[in-house]
């Protein structure tokens, strides 16, 4: 059986309302509209830029915390997987959805496209003084201006154009923000293992795997990450082996034997008790709650 992911879809979320957008490729939104929390992890199908102008969001994108308090910027990219989102009550702000058929046009040269997008990746939180807040606010008005002219013919185009200048401003932010930090030794190797679990959870959940990525024996490899974040190796490959699983369960209409074939465990029995040991329930049992 074909596989059917379902994303969460903003723009499906948001077509009924009275917004400004070019289609179903570029959305804006403010205030409210994007108030929204969820009880589970679930994945995006837009990358996401998130103005705030006010107040407070606090989740967790791929299992990192994420406090993002104005005045500043929130990036969420495409395939990320979002969990226990709060909004203060005092927030206020834009939002920016775009489709990836709609990025994709933006950086078509995968050497330009590669840096931004994994620095985002890491940074998705940029500080703003009040000179850039009010440059961003700025961006947006002109975005909305440009949107609001359905009859003008190139608006996606001109979308683009100012959405690639602001992506630009986006890479320039981040390393002027992170210039001046320097990272330890172990704080180098905890990045590279934790990029590494991103990329092949599902298929890799041994430690040696990791370790000899790294060019470290997995006992080196685990006194490192337990030193400096005070959780196991092990800990952290099974949160993101366990988060992957349950945005499968909620998000997708796969039954637990193709989840089960998508993670790479031998079968689906064991896979049950794993994740039942990990949650306390069974991935049935987590699928209707």
């Amino acid at each position: 059986m074909e596989k059917v992911i379902s994303f969460l879809n903003w723009r499906e979320k948001f077509e009924d309302l009275d917004i400004d957008s070019i289609g179903r490729d570029f959305i804006l939104l403010e205030e409210n509209l994007f108030k929204s929390t969820s009880d589970y992890p679930f994945k995006i199908d837009v990358t996401a830029v998130i103005i705030c102008v006010k107040g407070t969001i606090e989740c967790s994108i791929n299992l990192k915390p994420v406090k993002a308090v104005a005045p500043c910027f929130l990036v969420l990219l495409p395939e990320q997987i979002l969990e226990h989102e709060s909004v203060s009550n005092d927030f206020s702000g834009y939002m920016i959805a775009m489709s990836k058929k709609f990025t994709d046009n933006l950086l078509p040269n995968a050497q330009e496209q590669l840096p931004l997008f994994l620095s985002v990746r890491e940074k998705p939180v940029v500080e703003l003084d009040g000179e850039g807040l009010e440059g961003m606010v700025s961006y947006y008005n002109m975005l909305k201006r440009i949107v609001k002219v359905r009859e003008n013919p190139h608006r996606l185009e001109v979308a683009r154009y100012l959405t690639l200048a602001f992506f630009y401003g986006i890479g320039f932010s981040i390393h002027k923000t992170d210039s001046g930090k320097k990272s330890t030794h172990y704080e180098k190797l905890v990045e590279k293992f934790m990029n590494l679990v991103q990329i092949h959870h599902k298929q890799e959940r041994s430690l040696e795997f990791y370790a000899d990525k790294i060019h470290l024996t997995p006992k080196h490899l685990a006194k490192v990450i337990k030193e400096t974040t005070n959780k196991t190796a092990n800990n952290w490959i099974d949160e993101h082996v366990i988060l992957e699983a349950k945005a499968l369960l909620k998000s997708t209409n796969m039954t637990t034997q193709q989840i089960s074939g998508e993670l790479n465990f031998s079968d689906q029995s064991f896979f049950g008790k794993y994740f039942k040991r990990q949650t306390g329930m069974s991935p049935r049992e987590y699928k209707g709650k």
